[in-house]
């Protein structure tokens, strides 16, 4: 018997921005210190990455919606000075992608066959992040197109 794809869709999303607050002590609270002021000030934060800590120093990259990057900016920055984090980077030239069904969290192989996919497209994956019905990637903005397509072809959802 044939397994059924899991695999039900792809979405993508072009409202998105992403910033890096880079170098900051890898302690307790820091990512509250981060994303509470964001919250209080109404921006939704999606797609958050903090990264091994490297001799107790770590970066937190989140992305928020493009309308939303000034105003972010504005709160984070001060707050990462205060931290003593080396930099905050940003970056607008981003989409989401995802590969959307019910079961893939149960089923081996569906993130690799996402991750090959952008690989043999030649498409750079930034930040990835799950859910039980969902596997995004944050990429470049340029690509999207290429990345949906190849993804239809990969979970052969042109043949439904």
């Amino acid at each position: 018997m044939e397994a059924r794809n899991k695999v039900r869709g792809i979405a993508h999303d072009l409202d998105v921005a992403k910033l890096t607050v880079v170098g900051v002590p890898d302690q307790p609270g820091i990512a509250a210190g981060l994303l509470e002021p964001l919250g209080l000030a109404g921006i939704s934060v999606d797609t958050i990455v903090q990264n091994a800590s490297l001799q107790g120093i770590t970066d937190v990259t989140f992305t928020v919606s493009r309308g939303d990057l000034k105003k972010a900016l504005e709160i984070v920055e001060p707050v990462a000075k205060d931290m003593k984090a080396r930099e905050v980077s940003s970056d607008t030239r981003l989409a989401k992608v995802s590969v959307v069904g019910t079961g893939m969290q149960n089923t081996p192989g569906y993130a690799a066959r996402m991750f090959r996919t952008m690989a043999e497209e030649g498409i750079n994956i930034q930040l990835i992040t799950t859910s039980e019905i969902r596997i995004t990637v944050i990429i470049e903005e340029a690509r999207v197109k290429d990345a949906v397509r190849a993804l239809h072809r990969a979970f052969e959802l042109e043949k439904e």
